[in-house]
């Protein structure tokens, strides 16, 4: 009760082995459930490292404290044993548990969300583009933060030798990711990739000015406006990838956080006022 919100682990089907899940709620009902968002929040580590308690330091938890969101995440396979297309099969089926189990979760199925640092972030737009492609489920906003989506060397991730994250070990996670794919791989894989960003969920992300990602999240911020879609980008003076969750005592993580949450409150609000005019 004192963190305010409680914890619980589950295990759910996924690709015919169990998957482990953590779902987190608000220590107290906050608000009804036909205000509550659900939220896939998924974690990062290049697709290649990375572990369901990673949520603990993430983002979404002040959604779930401060605002009485329900959150879920998902320990997908990794890269090292199980490429592309494993780990995004996994969060595919993690939002179909979300989906099916709206009223034992407490959440508004109008109130669909996903979201993700890094490599989270990369399987949070491939994630939206195939349930877009394939699926009836509705998402209502994505919120990949600094996203890892393109397997080819850009302006800000070629000869970015800094740390934690950088070119070398960019190329030797992407290789790992893509393994199994022969010739270029397809949206779903890099996100980059694609042509096509009608119908795409609005976004909202941030960014370092001098991380390795810059160019491919701002990139992927004008698909999204050019095909019509809302979505925003801040720009933090840092080369620092994931500054708000490794310096979170700096004044831009400070801020980076506060306008987050901003962006999130008016995701939700637009999102209900959607839902009633229905």
């Amino acid at each position: 009760m004192a963190k305010g919100y409680t914890a619980q682990k589950i295990q759910i089907p996924s690709n015919g082995r169990e998957m482990k899940m953590l779902i987190l709620r608000p220590a107290l009902a906050a608000q009804p459930r036909e205000k509550t968002p659900g939220i896939l929040w998924i974690h990062g580590g290049g697709y290649v490292t990375g572990m369901a308690e990673m949520i603990y330091l993430s983002r979404a938890v002040n959604l779930v404290k401060k605002y009485g969101a329900v959150v879920i995440a998902p320990e997908y396979r990794l890269a090292g044993r199980a490429p592309y297309p494993a780990a995004l099969e996994d969060c595919y089926h993690a939002l179909e548990y979300l989906h099916a189990h709206t009223d034992e979760l407490g959440v508004n199925p109008d109130l669909f969300m996903v979201g993700g640092e890094s490599a989270g972030g990369g399987l949070t737009a491939a994630l939206c583009m195939a349930v877009r492609d394939f699926s009836d489920i509705k998402i209502a906003f994505q919120m990949p933060l600094y996203p890892m989506l393109d397997d080819r060397d850009t302006d800000s991730s070629r000869r970015n030798y800094r740390l934690p994250w950088n070119t070398f070990f960019n190329r030797c996670a992407w290789k790992k990711y893509l393994a199994h794919i022969i010739g270029s791989p397809s949206p779903y894989a890099a996100p980059a990739r694609q042509r096509n960003y009608a119908h795409l969920p609005p976004c909202y992300t941030f960014v370092g000015s001098k991380e390795p990602f810059y160019c491919e999240t701002l990139a992927y911020v004008e698909q999204l406006k050019e095909a019509g879609i809302s979505a925003q980008v801040d720009v933090y003076p840092t080369g620092f990838h994931a500054f708000d969750l490794l310096t979170p005592f700096r004044k831009i993580s400070k801020q980076a956080v506060k306008q987050f949450e901003k962006q999130y409150l008016r995701a939700v609000e637009r999102a209900q006022e959607k839902t009633a005019m229905k």
